[in-house]
């Protein structure tokens, strides 16, 4: 896949992994499909309602209609959680482009293999609104609001990571482990 679009969500910084799936919702596996699938439900409910009204997926709905999630500083921070990548992937996200991550929430986005963590060189966080309408080209490494085309930092060696569907994929597709 080298191309993603649709509308974006757009959160500030430090958006930590409680917000992103909170703890009362770890229980649920993700390995299995049902519970996989409710996990994604809450996907971001715990954004306070005062800051975010417009939802990252709707009341009644069970997923999002943003294929994108911009954000500002310091995604991903606080407890390490891999529910927090697979919540929302399950909830439909396919990347996020964040001005920069803590460190463990990139690292198990590409282990997980299921969304691109994408960095912007500059804050789009603020240059763009929840439902402007986004393409990111991942071959040529930009992202596009209307006419307006900024680069993204390379995902180097990341990127074939998360398209073989994460670290074990990888390693199993390039031959570093063998398959059963």
């Amino acid at each position: 896949m080298s191309t993603i679009s649709g509308p974006a969500y757009v959160v500030g910084d430090n958006i930590d992994t409680d917000q992103i799936i909170p703890a009362q919702y770890l229980m649920l596996v993700p390995t299995v499909p049902e519970e996989l699938h409710k996990l994604g439900s809450y996907a971001l409910s715990g954004l306070p309602d005062d800051l975010y009204p417009e939802r990252f997926i709707a009341r009644g709905e069970e997923t999002s209609r943003y294929p994108i999630l911009i954000a500002g500083r310091n995604f991903g921070c606080g407890s390490s959680r891999e529910h927090a990548p697979i919540a929302l992937a399950a909830a439909g996200c396919r990347i996020v482009v964040a001005e920069s991550y803590a460190r463990i929430f990139f690292r198990n986005s590409v282990s997980t293999g299921v969304l691109y963590p994408c960095e912007s060189a500059e804050r789009l966080c603020e240059r763009i609104r929840t439902g402007d309408l986004v393409e990111v080209d991942l071959q040529n490494e930009t992202i596009s609001v209307g006419p307006a085309r900024r680069r993204l930092k390379s995902l180097g060696e990341v990127r074939p990571v998360v398209e073989a569907g994460g670290i074990f994929q990888y390693a199993r597709k390039t031959g570093m482990v063998s398959t059963p």
